[in-house]
């Protein structure tokens, strides 16, 4: 019998764009020889999104070549339940999100890796997917890895 997945936690601010296209990437593009399955929370998602998912993200997912999903759930809040079902949790923003994490779930602070993706205010979406993109790619060499090795920070954008 094969074991369940472990969950991959992408976090960012709305849940609805970055963390989102981290979610569906990894999901789309990890080897079925690896045993995660990723999921995305939002800090504080916004009621006045238009839509469940920024386009932005299922167009850069289609022009990767990878379908999206048929149906795609609104943005979630994150909550401690999604924290400690996660074996690794990754907040897309080390600017950003630090506040939120020290305000609504500080014994979780030194448990969260940080990117480098800013929002759409500091990072045009072409950039931020990109590196979403790469720090992708980064993580599934090294969940692949012999024992799942930790990345190493520098090697992120």
């Amino acid at each position: 019998m094969t074991p369940s997945p472990s969950t991959l936690l992408f976090l960012c601010t709305g849940n609805y764009y970055r963390s989102r296209y981290a979610e569906l990437l990894f999901n789309a593009s990890k080897p079925a020889t690896l045993n995660w399955h990723a999921i995305s929370r939002g800090f504080d998602p916004s009621p006045f999104n238009p839509g469940p998912i920024a386009v932005a993200s299922l167009e850069r997912l289609a022009a990767r070549g990878y379908a999206t999903p048929a149906e795609v759930p609104y943005p979630r809040r994150l909550t401690e339940a999604d924290l400690t079902d996660a074996r690794r949790i990754i907040a897309l923003d080390a600017h950003e999100h630090p506040p939120y994490v020290r305000e609504w779930f500080p014994s979780w602070e030194r448990k969260i890796e940080y990117w480098h993706v800013p929002d759409l205010d500091r990072m045009g979406a072409p950039e931020a997917l990109s590196r979403i993109e790469f720090n992708i790619e980064r993580l599934i060499q090294t969940l692949s890895a012999p024992f799942g090795a930790r990345a190493d920070p520098d090697g992120q954008l």
